[in-house]
């Protein structure tokens, strides 16, 4: 008889390819496994990602919902489906502060950069235009500021004269698949909380 999964139950918001949900679902193990993917995109390629995985997935269009009528659909499709964790890939929109507040501490986002440099948008052109030697991807705590959440976890690449915005971000991506997973599992295992603002490991 199989032992019932002791680990945690994560669910992950997309809007597109799902080029890192696809990392996160071939690196389940016994910390976590997906329940639920999310998408406010209908026909989202990480969809089928999904779906090929066996994972249970919905579609919650946003337009013409304010936010906080959209962020409220989803709080209640992730805790019926008994989410413990929710996690951000490559999902395109800002989420309400109380949405942020609700999931305080099990929320994380990966973001292209070596934060707390180059938040928000158009990260790899104003990396390539402060001619930087590195860049890289950030795991992190989601908090109500945009990209302010205490980092968990970040992987650097070099910046090569030759860089476009692609060029970069494709080298980003490649980490971001190894990072996100290692990143999922700390918390997932306990071994990193929020705690008065700081991401604290045991």
């Amino acid at each position: 008889m199989k032992p019932p999964f002791s680990g945690k139950k994560v669910a992950v918001l997309i809007s597109g390819r799902g080029t890192n949900l696809g990392a996160l679902i071939a690196a389940q193990d016994a910390s976590y496994k997906i329940i639920l993917v999310i998408s406010n995109v209908e026909g989202a390629g990480g969809l089928e990602k999904a779906a090929a995985a066996g994972i249970r997935t919905t579609v919650i269009p946003h337009a013409g919902k304010s936010r906080e009528a959209f962020d409220a659909e989803m709080d209640a499709a992730l805790r019926a489906a008994g989410a413990e964790l929710v996690v951000l890939a490559g999902f395109m929109r800002i989420l309400s502060d109380g949405f942020v507040r609700g999931w305080e501490g099990k929320l994380i986002n990966i973001h292209p950069s070596l934060l707390p440099a180059y938040k928000g948008t158009t990260f790899h052109e104003r990396v390539i235009a402060a001619k930087e030697a590195v860049s890289g991807a950030s795991v992190h705590f989601v908090v109500p500021e945009l990209d302010a959440g205490p980092v968990i976890a970040q992987a650097s690449v070099p910046v090569h004269p030759s860089d476009t915005s692609q060029t970069l971000a494709e080298r980003v991506l490649d980490v971001e698949h190894r990072l996100y997973p290692d990143a999922l599992k700390l918390l997932a295992s306990g071994k990193v909380k929020l705690e008065n603002g700081l991401a604290v490991f045991s």
